[in-house]
């Protein structure tokens, strides 16, 4: 069983690699796009609505409340985007349950591509909210000093965003193997079960944290002048 899905190599030529880490997100992609254009091709808002679109109507709604709740007064705008994240890892959580399938998001170089994507779109959505000056204006606030500070917290969260999820669905899969070797029967399931769980969870972390983020740098910031404090009248 391989712990991660960049061992599995299908083509090699010169420095081009085409592992299983390529071939299931790809595939991963693929599903995606054609199950939302399946279930969206015959929606319906007048009579008796089909199960997949039900399905689908509670998905964008939790969704879309948890990106309101997190501060983001309109969720619309950010539902693509972060409802995306939150489909792509959830689905290759679940996917698990196949035999032989190893999820991409096991590799760093994935989890490292997700969250590059959130790297770029919260100065995307920042600049869109604030305008370009205003979002910049965020990074010497509220001293000029904190200019360095501010730089390395974008960096660091990024790579924090990644490692987190690498590390706790790559941690999944390799104890699934041991338990495999260990006692091949029923361990595995009790894994596996417990691996859709973290995976779910791991989905919605990366999401949220996503939505936290494009709402620290989407909020207008205002500072008000301090108010006069009025001095007593000396007798």
């Amino acid at each position: 069983m391989n712990l991660t899905s960049d061992q599995s190599i299908f083509w090699h030529y010169g420095f081009v690699v085409l592992n299983g880490t390529i071939v299931t997100t790809w595939v991963l992609m693929l599903v995606l796009a054609l199950g939302s254009k399946l279930i969206t091709r015959k929606l319906t808002t007048d009579g008796e609505t089909s199960r997949w679109q039900a399905a689908l109507e509670i998905i964008v709604t939790g969704i879309n409340t948890q990106i309101q709740e997190v501060g983001l007064s309109h969720p619309e705008r950010y539902l693509g985007f972060i409802g995306t994240l939150f489909l792509f890892v959830a689905t290759a959580s679940l996917c698990t349950v196949i035999p032989g399938y190893t999820p991409p998001t096991g590799s760093l170089s994935t989890t490292a591509a997700l969250a590059l994507c959130v790297f770029v779109a919260v100065p995307l959505f920042g600049m869109r909210e604030q305008g370009f000056l205003g979002y910049l204006k965020t990074y010497v606030e509220p001293t000029p000093i904190m200019l360095p500070f501010n730089i390395i917290s974008e960096v660091s969260r990024t790579l924090a965003l990644a490692v987190r999820l690498f590390g706790n669905m790559m941690s999944g899969t390799m104890i699934i193997a041991i338990l495999l070797t260990i006692t091949p029967f029923l361990f595995p399931i009790v894994m596996t079960a417990l691996g859709l769980l973290t995976g779910m969870v791991q989905a919605y972390i990366f999401s949220i944290l996503a939505a936290v983020y494009i709402a620290a740098a989407t909020v207008v910031r205002t500072i008000k002048p301090p108010r006069p404090v009025r001095s007593l009248p000396i007798h």
